[in-house]
């Protein structure tokens, strides 16, 4: 009995440290001290030392130091080690890219609510709030997504004509070349007006202004890149967009097959170094309209003429969308939401090595500069379009249950659908503050990369739950597709936000629990080096 109770008193003293967070050393000693009183008061001193004895046994070798990283650590690492694979070059630069920002906090188990809270408030500049209530009002007046959708499945020629005209396609461009250069707000403000108007014409707004040659161009680029093609890009001359997703590679971007060979050839009536490429790629949004394609393939360089590297690693070249041998397919059909899309492929397609972004020197270095782009991206494009959509959906199923009646009551009073609002209103909110909380670590100079995996798949995910709701509220009105429906098209388009930029079934084990697990532990990441 009196060792029942010296267990109990082990067990009360243990949820209580455990409850107030003490170390393992205060528990130790607090553990062995209630139980020693208990044993006394119980008058079993024998008893008492007999479990204190094997009390200590256990507990020593986890509270000494030394001794716990030489009975324990030591050889559990050592079995680590040996079952975790070989990091490659492309694996460790993909858990490495980015910076780490609140998400750290949030791994930690115990994160410091003060450091999100105390950051500031971002605010619009005067030209950026210029542009939304200008142009951007305007643009949304010309838009009419039923024409767009089911007449059209294109953007009207004047609307192709005013977005280029107002420098739509380089709100990330800098002024010097002919760029708006927002903030990453004010282009997160353009994509939600865009967005809860028509998502046809946002994702053709959004595409050049995150994976697009520009960002990479202005990170990467030459001096020569930047001069040649930014101001094309910032006015419309030409339109982007850019080649990575294949058959065989979607969500392992790392695994592409595509590739290019160095070696010598004709370009322009002259014998230069360049690379033959071979590629097949699909899915690639404003390909059918493209006057340059970005591509990502795997360099090889099998006669040495650069160096003594066969294997140079994932690179990024830009090619002219009329360069002999490269074809553009016929456009996909994106779930009726047709903003423009298709294949882009190539056989034995022979480019200078000029075409490669940032010149031999950032040849091999594909795949970080694509990860620290797609993570910007990632977190501003697809949150911010979400957002418009929603915030759109909340506001007109809000209204509709006001002035739509059964049984002589507005059905916004019935509590079924009271249930579908209060969830419409509250994801809305939450979807509202993460895009615009990620807009604003961008512009801190952050780069992202588990914090928008984060956003990318909480504003989608719950975009989706919202207009589901809005669609059970709105019943048929929802249904039958005509001009006057506002919902049907992003009911139909919602998987497509939640496949593209990492599919959400991966984003949410690999990239989130996966990466973020790692990057964010203080000591997981330099274990696995």
């Amino acid at each position: 009995m009196s060792i029942l109770l010296m267990l109990l008193a082990a067990l009360v003293v243990t949820l209580g440290c455990a409850y107030i967070r003490l170390g393992v050393i205060v528990w130790a000693l607090l553990t062995a001290v209630a139980m020693a009183v208990v044993g006394l008061l119980a008058g079993a001193p024998l008893a008492m030392g007999i479990v204190l004895l094997v009390f200590a046994l256990l507990v020593l070798p986890f509270v000494i130091r030394p001794l716990r990283r030489s009975l324990f650590s030591k050889p559990l690492f050592g079995a680590f080690r040996k079952a975790l694979p070989r990091l490659s070059d492309t694996e460790r630069t993909a858990l490495e890219a980015g910076t780490i920002g609140f998400e750290g906090e949030l791994f930690s188990g115990k994160p410091d609510w003060k450091v999100l809270l105390s950051q500031p408030k971002p605010v619009l500049s005067a030209a950026e709030q210029a542009f939304l209530d200008g142009p951007v009002e305007e643009l949304c007046g010309m838009l009419d997504e039923w024409q767009i959708t089911h007449e059209l499945a294109d953007l009207p020629p004047q609307v192709w004509k005013f977005i280029k005209k107002n420098h739509f396609f380089g709100m990330i461009i800098p002024q010097q070349y002919g760029g708006l250069e927002f903030s990453a707000l004010a282009h997160s403000a353009v994509l939600q007006k865009i967005s809860s108007i028509s998502a046809v014409t946002a994702s053709t707004v959004a595409v050049p202004n995150s994976l697009g040659p520009a960002e990479l161009l202005l990170q990467y680029g030459t001096e020569k890149q930047k001069n040649h093609y930014l101001p094309r890009l910032a006015d419309g001359r030409d339109v982007p967009c850019f080649a990575l997703t294949g058959p065989y590679a979607g969500s392992d971007a790392t695994s592409i097959p595509d590739f290019g060979i160095v070696c010598k050839g004709e370009w322009q009536g002259e014998t230069v170094l360049g690379m033959r490429l071979t590629f097949d790629k699909r899915y690639i949004t404003l390909s059918p309209v493209a006057t340059v394609v970005g591509l990502a393939f795997r360099m090889y360089d099998p006669d040495a003429l650069l160096g003594d590297r066969e294997d140079i690693g994932i690179s990024l070249a830009l090619l002219p969308h009329d360069t002999p041998g490269l074809d553009i397919g016929r456009r996909h059909l994106p779930l009726n939401v047709p903003f423009q899309n298709g294949p882009v492929r190539g056989h034995e397609v022979f480019v200078p090595l000029s075409f490669l972004i940032g010149g031999t020197a950032m040849a091999g270095h594909g795949w970080r500069m694509l990860v620290e782009v797609l993570s910007v991206g990632r977190g501003i494009s697809l949150p911010s379009s979400t957002t418009g959509f929603v915030k759109m959906a909340a506001a007109a199923t809000g209204a509709y249950a006001r002035i739509r009646k059964q049984f002589g009551l507005a059905i916004g009073r019935f509590e079924g659908v009271e249930e579908a609002l209060a969830r419409i209103g509250g994801y809305t909110y939450v979807i509202s503050a993460l895009s615009q909380s990620m807009a604003a670590a961008v512009d801190r100079g952050e780069k992202p990369a588990v914090t928008s995996s984060i956003a990318k798949y909480h504003t989608t995910e719950l975009g989706r739950e919202v207009v589901r709701d809005a669609m059970d509220v709105h019943g048929g009105k929802g249904i039958i597709l005509g001009p006057g429906n506002y919902l049907g098209r992003s009911w139909q388009g919602a998987p497509i936000s939640i496949t593209v930029e990492g599919a959400n079934i991966m984003t949410r084990s690999l990239m989130i629990f996966g990466q973020g697990a790692i990057r964010c532990h203080p000591y997981v990441l330099k274990e696995m080096h």
